[in-house]
């Protein structure tokens, strides 16, 4: 029977005046799974319990959208606000949209202050070191930004133009400093069209490729690095879409007589080099950005290559202008490198135009230093190349250690050589840790290498290696957390006695780590996570022991949920970041919620900081809607 207006009214003001504790008893003697249902079912369809909890979610995420606007922190503010009206849409539109206002306020504010704040370091560092050295940042008018488009395309449209109004004021502020130093990226694209693209690139990563298209269509008319990893980023979700806009782009480079051997560069990043992005200067000096680690070449259709190959030697072949003449990014000297660089490629593909490249780089050759003529190409990928990375490390180790002019030099390469093999997950590896002379740099190479180990243990779902690994190696406790509950993740179904006794030694050392330790609460979180499924007292003893652990330090978000791992050497600084969602309180809350829905609300007020009590309760309301 559903409930009366009335009584649902009492039950909404009692779940925030008493925390909803005689609800709470009911539903934990009764539990009752939500109603699965369409979006086409009719709302009366939806049992009582699940429109309950969706009043009450409305209610939790509006008093929390009022508190978020005495936060301290300003993007934490925005951030809240733009959740909580993200989690609103769909039953409170008009309500969610006064709210994603309200939230790029706040965020335009935010980005003021953080741009003041980094103005300032810039100057400090140039005063007093003459060297400035800076973090790239992601403004939170874009989070904003990401959020509102994926609900309304008039209303992303709306907030992106305002973004991009204020880039452009501020350039123009800028203008005369950035003249004066001569600041000049050739691979970059403009700042409103580079916007755009970052608000489609995070679309395309929530899954949204139809809107992610909307967004970016208006900056695909032109070679860029932000355009084409776009368009590289989309071929892993559609390769058939990103084909076609590459296909239009090349018939606009085709076109556009400004194109040159930059733009053939840039075209030759989706086709050949997916993530690397190359240009050249004009005095031959190259500058590339590299996305992610080498990735293989696309598999492109016989269609799609040709008409790449015959755009780009028709640009490259164009006829040569007197050197004080030409006006192209590249110039002379950057054409060569180009032919020079892309040449391999077109033996290979379309030998047939490979005569008259030869020829138009003869004719370029007097305006080369001899220093680049037929100089190795750096920002190739070895990969490309020769392959050589497909080969064993140790084959060239002896090699390397016969050339070596001391033991620290030797240590050096055994390290280079144990990270080579754990990536690879080799067995190797310990063998050849064992050899480095030096006791704190061995110590340092084997917690990276057999955190590396670890995680390659759990990829191929060893169990075995991976809790050998987690007892024996090199570990910090919360790395070693990660491995116990990923592993018993792994085995819940197969073999649930085994899951909870690794989950059972993930506890204790949980529990090894300081009180004040921020890592102490997100481990238990996770141990919390892994026995929601085989054991349900503990797992509700366990995730209150992780809201008091989080109440016993400032440093817990709630969101901090990356596993890293570093090693720094004299000839290297390596860090690894390892995703360890089920550290977080987002996916736990929501879990717990489905669980015990008032419970949970009840867990979460008790949450002292303001920061890891929005993110509770944003995904407990989220849990009401999902």
């Amino acid at each position: 029977m559903v409930p009366s207006s009335s009584l649902l009214l009492a039950i909404c003001l009692l779940a925030f005046s008493t925390g909803l504790n005689a609800q709470s008893v009911t539903e934990r003697r009764t539990p009752r799974p939500p109603v699965e249902r369409t979006d086409a079912a009719p709302p009366e369809e939806v049992d009582d319990v699940t429109a309950q909890r969706r009043v009450v979610a409305i209610s939790l995420l509006t008093s929390l959208a009022d508190e978020a606007r005495g936060f301290r922190d300003q993007k934490f503010r925005a951030r809240v606000q733009a959740r909580a009206a993200d989690v609103l849409w769909d039953s409170e539109e008009e309500r969610a949209r006064a709210l994603f206002y309200r939230a790029w306020e706040d965020a335009e504010a935010a980005d003021a202050e953080s741009e003041r704040v980094r103005a300032e370091d810039i100057r400090r560092q140039l005063r007093t070191t003459g060297v400035v050295a800076m973090a790239g940042r992601r403004d939170i008018r874009s989070e904003v930004l990401r959020m509102a488009a994926k609900r309304d395309r008039g209303l992303g449209e709306e907030l992106l133009k305002k973004l991009e109004e204020t880039i452009e004021r501020e350039l123009a502020e800028k203008k005369e400093d950035l003249a004066r130093d001569q600041i000049r990226d050739l691979g970059s694209a403009p700042a409103a069209a580079a916007k755009r693209l970052e608000l489609a690139r995070r679309l395309l990563e929530d899954g949204d490729i139809a809107r992610a298209m909307e967004f970016a269509g208006p900056a695909l008319h032109q070679v860029n690095r932000d355009s084409i990893n776009f368009l590289s980023a989309l071929r892993e979700k559609n390769p058939q879409a990103a084909d076609q806009a590459f296909v239009a782009l090349l018939a606009q480079a085709t076109r556009d007589p400004s194109s040159d051997a930059n733009t053939v560069s840039g075209l030759s990043s989706y086709a050949l080099t997916p993530f690397l992005y190359v240009t050249y200067s004009r005095d031959g000096g190259a500058s590339s950005s590299r996305e992610r680690p080498s990735t293989a070449a696309p598999d492109l259709s016989s269609a799609v290559l040709t008409t790449f190959f015959r755009v780009a030697a028709e640009i490259l072949l164009r006829s040569l202008l007197p050197p004080d003449q030409d006006q192209t990014s590249s110039g002379r000297a950057g054409k060569y490198l180009v032919i020079q660089r892309l040449l391999p490629f077109f033996e290979q593909f379309a030998p047939e135009r490979t005569p008259e490249l030869r020829t138009h780089m003869t004719a370029l050759s007097g305006d080369i230093p001899e220093r680049l003529r037929g100089a190795e190409d750096r920002t190739m990928p070895r990969a490309y190349l020769d392959q050589e990375s497909t080969t064993d490390p140790i084959e060239r180790m002896q090699e390397r250690l016969d050339r070596a002019s001391s033991s620290q030099e030797k240590d050096g390469i055994y390290a280079d050589v144990a990270v080579a093999l754990a990536r690879k997950g080799d067995s190797r590896t310990k063998d050849i840790v064992d050899k480095i002379e030096d006791s704190e740099l061995r110590k340092q190479v084997r917690a990276y290498t057999d955190f590396q180990l670890a995680r390659i243990a759990i990829r191929d779902r060893n169990a075995d290696e991976a809790t050998r690994i987690a007892r024996s190696g090199e570990l910090t406790s919360i790395q070693r957390v990660w491995v116990f509950t990923q592993t018993a993740r792994q085995l819940m179904n197969s073999d649930r006695p085994r899951a909870v006794d690794l989950l059972t030694e993930a506890a204790v050392e949980a529990r090894r780590i300081g009180g004040n330790d921020a890592d102490r609460a997100r481990s238990l979180t996770a141990v919390a996570n892994g026995f929601l499924e085989a054991d349900r007292v503990r797992a509700w003893e366990t995730i209150s022991e992780a809201v008091k652990a989080a109440n016993s330090t400032d440093g817990f978000t709630g969101e901090d949920s990356m596993i890293s791992v570093r090693l720094q050497t004299r000839q290297m600084v390596m860090v690894e970041n390892t995703s360890g969602e089920d550290f977080d309180l987002t996916g736990a809350f929501k879990s717990f919620a489905n669980d015990d829905f008032f419970r949970s609300i009840d867990l979460a007020k008790s949450l002292k900081g303001e920061t890891p009590r929005a993110v509770a309760t944003l995904a407990i309301a989220r849990s009401a809607f999902e």
